[in-house]
C-alpha cells in the first residue's frame, strides 16, 4: 500500500516538475537507470489523458480523439488497449529522436533519448485539456511538447541554443500546419455528416409519413369496398 502511495507521488511530483521547472527536470534527470520508471510514468500519463478525453466527449467538449459516447466496456478497453499501443509507438518515437540528436551533434545513447522523450508526456494531462479548445489548444499543445524537445536538447544533450530552436522550430511548425489542416479537414467532415444525417432523417421521416398516408388510403379504399358490398347485399336483399 505505501509502495503505491509512493509510486503515485512520485508520478505527480515528477509532472508536476516537468510542467513548472522543465529546465531544472532535464538538468537533473538521470540519463541511465532502465527502462521501468520511464515506461512506467509516461503510461500513467497516457491513461490520465484518456480519462480527460472520455470525461469531455461524455460532456460533448471540443472533438475528443478517443470519439465520443464510449461508456462501460469500450471506455474500460480504451483505456486499456491505447496506452499499449502508446506505449509501443513511444520507442519508435525515441529511436527518431535518437537519430536526429545524433544528427545534431549529440553523444547521448538511445535510453537517454527515451527518457527525455518519455518524462516529456508529464504536460499530457494540461494538453488533453487544453485539447478541448479548438485550433488553439492543438497549437499550444505542440508549442509546449516541441519547446520540452528543446530544453532536453539544451540541458540534456548539450546541443547549442540557437541549433536547438532552429531545427525543432522548423520541425514544430511543420507539425503545426499538418495538425491545423487536420482539424479543419476533420471539422469539416463532421459539420458535412452531420448536414447529411439531418437530411437522412428528414427523408426517413418523409417516408415514414408517406407510408401513413398510403396505409390511410388502403384502409379508406378497404372501407370503402366493404361499405359497398353492404349496399349491394343491402339492394339484393331488398329486390328479394
Amino acid at each position: 500500500m505505501e509502495e503505491g502511495k509512493s509510486l503515485v507521488s512520485g508520478i505527480v511530483s515528477t509532472s508536476l516538475k516537468v510542467i513548472t521547472n522543465p529546465s531544472g527536470f532535464y538538468r537533473e534527470m538521470p540519463k541511465t537507470g532502465g527502462f521501468q520508471h520511464p515506461v512506467i510514468f509516461l503510461v500513467a500519463m497516457m491513461v490520465a489523458g484518456i480519462v480527460i478525453g472520455y470525461i469531455g466527449s461524455l460532456a460533448h467538449i471540443g472533438i475528443s480523439p478517443m470519439g465520443g459516447g464510449m461508456m462501460g466496456a469500450g471506455a474500460i478497453a480504451g483505456i486499456i488497449i491505447a496506452p499499449i499501443i502508446g506505449l509501443a509507438f513511444s520507442f519508435i518515437a525515441a529511436g527518431i529522436l535518437f537519430i536526429i540528436w545524433k544528427i545534431m551533434g549529440s553523444q547521448e545513447n538511445y535510453e537517454t533519448a527515451y527518457r527525455c522523450a518519455a518524462y516529456s508526456s508529464g504536460i499530457i494531462p494540461v494538453t488533453s485539456v487544453l485539447g478541448f479548445i479548438p485550433y488553439l489548444g492543438s497549437v499550444a499543445g505542440l508549442f509546449w511538447g516541441f519547446y520540452l524537445l528543446i530544453t532536453a536538447s539544451i540541458e540534456v544533450h548539450k546541443i547549442k541554443s540557437s541549433l536547438a530552436w532552429t531545427v525543432w522550430g522548423i520541425i514544430a511548425a511543420l507539425f503545426i500546419i499538418l495538425s491545423l489542416s487536420a482539424q479543419y479537414a476533420a471539422r469539416k467532415f463532421s459539420g458535412e455528416w452531420m448536414e447529411k444525417t439531418k437530411e437522412m432523417e428528414k427523408s426517413a421521416k418523409d417516408m415514414e409519413e408517406a407510408a401513413k398516408k398510403m396505409q390511410e388510403t388502403l384502409s379508406n379504399m378497404q372501407q370503402g369496398r366493404q361499405m359497398t358490398e353492404e349496399q349491394q347485399k343491402q339492394k339484393k336483399q331488398g329486390k328479394e
